[in-house]
Parts: C-alpha cells; sequence; structure tokens
C-alpha cells in the first residue's frame, strides 16, 4: 500500500467483557462473551463486529468493481451479504475463525453475479486481509 486514504483508531476495555469505542466518539459498544464461549452472552462480541464489517466492505467492494467494469452486472438497491463467522480451537493452540460470505444479487443472472462476487474478492481489503490465514467460503443465493 504507497498511501493510507482513510485511517480510524478504536480502543478496547476490558477484553471481550468491556468497551470499545472509536476516538472520534462516534461508535462505541458494549462487549461480552458469548454463552457457547464461557459468557452471559450480554453485550456484543468481536465475531459480530469482524461479521459486520466484512459483509458491509465486501457490497461496497462489489459496487467499485461494477462501477470499474461495465461487463458486471450493476449491483441492485436491494442487494445483500450475509457473512457468517465462526470462531473455534485451532489443532496447534488457540483460536481460530471461519467465514461464510452469502451474497444475494436479486435479478441478477447467476453467472454474472458470481463474475462480479470473485471479482470484489479480488477487490474487499477485508478478503486482502483473511487470504490464506482463515477458510472463507463465498456463495451466490
Amino acid at each position: 500500500m504507497t498511501t493510507i486514504a482513510y485511517s480510524t483508531t478504536s480502543t478496547a476495555t476490558g477484553g471481550r467483557d468491556g468497551k470499545a469505542r472509536t476516538r472520534d466518539g462516534s461508535f462505541e459498544v458494549t462487549l461480552g462473551t458469548p454463552k457457547e464461549l464461557g459468557g452471559n452472552g450480554q453485550g456484543n462480541n468481536p465475531e459480530q463486529l469482524f461479521a459486520s464489517g466484512y459483509a458491509a466492505c465486501f457490497l461496497g467492494a462489489m459496487k467499485y468493481a461494477a462501477s470499474q467494469d461495465k461487463a458486471l452486472p450493476r449491483v441492485p438497491s436491494d442487494a445483500e451479504v450475509s457473512a457468517t463467522v465462526g470462531i473455534g480451537p485451532r489443532a496447534d493452540k488457540g483460536f481460530g475463525l471461519a467465514v461464510e460470505l452469502v451474497v444475494s444479487l436479486p435479478r441478477v443472472d447467476r453467472a454474472a453475479a458470481e463474475a462480479l462476487v470473485a471479482e470484489a474478492d479480488t477487490i474487499c481489503p477485508y478478503s486482502h486481509a483473511v487470504r490464506g490465514n482463515i477458510e472463507v467460503k463465498l456463495s451466490v443465493a
């Protein structure tokens, strides 16, 4: 990366059972460990935040790809990307993540939708960040 067009800072306190807040104060969240990981399930968790960010970013990447390549279909206003983020123990040690992105592009031909999803995967910074590090499954609904 040669230049940074935007950056933000968020600070967490208390770990999975604390708070996180952006430096500019535009976003603040109470964090809580999910029941499945031994917590009380109160608050949001890092996996939910990652899933939301990845889904939004991937949809943005599809819009960008469509704007750059006229052979790709336009992204309908009712398009959706659902990101499922799973966490579990790794064989070596610690924990790992797995992601599934399901893309819904109403009224878009399946082959064209799959081409758009494939192109977006080459553009999305979240996809770049996780490629080769975690399992990501892409599908068109």
